[in-house]
């Protein structure tokens, strides 16, 4: 079931920095993930989120509810070369991809994320891309079905390691 309550658009500048603690929550409670002290750079770019905006062809979405609370958001890449994972997505033409995919703890449950994941393969799509190459961890495996729901496949190629955490890759072909 797919939820009306929440608008799904670009986040505005004076969100960026609520996004970005939102982001540093959702993603440190994560069990098995990397905490800040292990992947510094990792969460100083979470905090930072909006700044990923200056690139081309880079928006931050964000879920908002009627009273505009913050639900969720993520990062979609119309240019692969601004996607900034390690690994060989960054080389991969005519693709889109999307990342750092954060939903409140306090609301999961509602399609918040799975709102989010059809806008991004929705402007993926507009744009004519042929793919769209998102990366998880064993830590997310619980949006791993989501994912395969919309129909991304696994593709090996693109796994990469950031650090000690193996990091997978998946493309949903267009």
């Amino acid at each position: 079931m797919i939820n009306d309550e929440y608008k799904i658009r670009n986040a505005h500048p004076t969100e960026f920095k609520e996004i970005g603690k939102l982001m540093v929550q959702v993603y440190s409670q994560l069990e098995g993930f990397p905490k800040e002290d292990e992947q510094p750079n990792y969460y100083k770019m979470l905090v930072n989120i909006g700044d990923l905006t200056n690139n081309p062809d880079t928006e931050l979405l964000v879920a908002v509810s009627s009273d505009n609370k913050i639900a969720g958001g993520v990062v979609y890449f119309g240019d692969m070369q601004y996607y900034g994972s390690g690994g060989t997505a960054t080389k991969e033409l005519n693709a889109s991809g999307f990342r750092l995919l954060a939903v409140d703890t306090s609301i999961r449950g509602k399609g918040i994320g799975k709102r989010l994941t059809a806008e991004c393969i929705q402007k993926a799509q507009n744009k004519k891309s042929s793919q769209v190459i998102i990366h998880t961890t064993m830590a997310m495996k619980t949006a791993w079905k989501m994912y395969e729901n919309f129909g991304f496949k696994r593709s090996e190629d693109l796994d990469f390691m950031q650090g000690d955490l193996l990091v997978y890759g998946f493309r949903l072909k267009l």
